[in-house]
């Protein structure tokens, strides 16, 4: 074994994804070690191999490389810097990756705190849920030193399909606050696409098995997330043509829409936004601008 596969890894938090992400790393060379508050969250790990730890410090001592997935900022900043915390015990080197949801500035405060102790934090939130734990093919959103993250994709690998070093302390969870901007903003548009539907008198059920069916083949919202800027696209650009037309059918399947909803008495102010937002957000110019 190489020296970063001799370290062991720990785990801190094992929730409904937290917990499948430890179980792949029960082939971890180095070992794992685990800590939950339930103790009957450890048993299933612990049967198979873990060693259950009393105390953040108690992960630290065994483990270069610590997954913490807990609730909140408060949990976090516990599991860290508390009493019993990481730094009590972590050797220099150490790297703690933070996959909670936290504040950007509790990331960074953090790892200010950690790099007197010569331990590295990243913030690593994941996306993919605990569909994707399971299947062992989380997206990772990483914020951090490069030397930090790298040392973390080795033990990443074992539960996670991508691994998107993002920038700085901060980068990684900045990353997760928009991209589930994305994921709940389209959530409350299925719940408007379902009100229209319904009055229209459409099966909800067979409309979901269409919506998941297509969208594993065009790859849903994220396949017009092809640009590394906000900017309008240049006439000259290789995508401009394209999002015109994409523009063109958006805008006018939306207008049908809004006239179905008018029809049937349902109020659409999600698609009557984005019947006028739906060009910007391609980088194209609005039908009228172009006139």
């Amino acid at each position: 074994m190489s020296d970063a596969t001799s370290a062991g890894v720990g785990f801190i938090g094992l929730g409904n994804i937290g917990a499948p992400m430890a179980r792949k790393l029960l082939a971890w060379p180095g070992g794992l070690t685990v800590l939950d508050a339930r103790p009957e969250a450890m048993e299933p790990l612990v049967a198979k191999g873990a060693r259950a730890a009393a105390t953040p410090a108690e992960v630290a001592a065994a483990s270069g490389v610590i997954s913490v997935m807990v609730l909140n900022d408060a949990q976090v900043r516990d599991v860290v810097a508390g009493p019993d915390g990481i730094l009590a015990a972590a050797r220099p080197g150490t790297v703690v990756a933070i996959h909670s949801t936290i504040s950007p500035e509790t990331a960074v405060e953090l790892a200010a705190t950690a790099a007197a102790h010569d331990v590295g934090i990243i913030d690593a939130p994941v996306s993919g849920g605990a569909m994707g734990a399971h299947s062992a093919n989380l997206a990772v959103m990483a914020g951090g030193t490069a030397e930090a993250v790298d040392a973390c994709r080795e033990p990443f690998a074992l539960w996670a399909g991508l691994v998107a070093h993002l920038g700085p302390v901060g980068a990684g969870t900045k990353a997760k606050l928009a991209r589930n901007l994305l994921h709940f903003a389209a959530f409350t548009a299925v719940g408007e696409a379902q009100r229209l539907a319904e009055a229209a008198g459409i099966d909800l059920v067979q409309l979901g098995q269409v919506v998941r069916h297509s969208d594993a083949i065009t790859g849903g919202p994220g396949a017009i997330m092809l640009r590394d800027t906000t900017a309008p696209l240049a006439p000259d650009d290789g995508l401009h043509d394209i999002f015109v037309h994409t523009r063109d059918l958006g805008e006018k399947d939306l207008h049908h829409a809004l006239d179905l909803g008018a029809e049937l008495g349902i109020d659409l102010p999600l698609a009557q936004l984005a019947s006028t937002r739906l060009a910007a957000a391609l980088g194209v110019p609005h039908h009228l601008e172009e006139a």
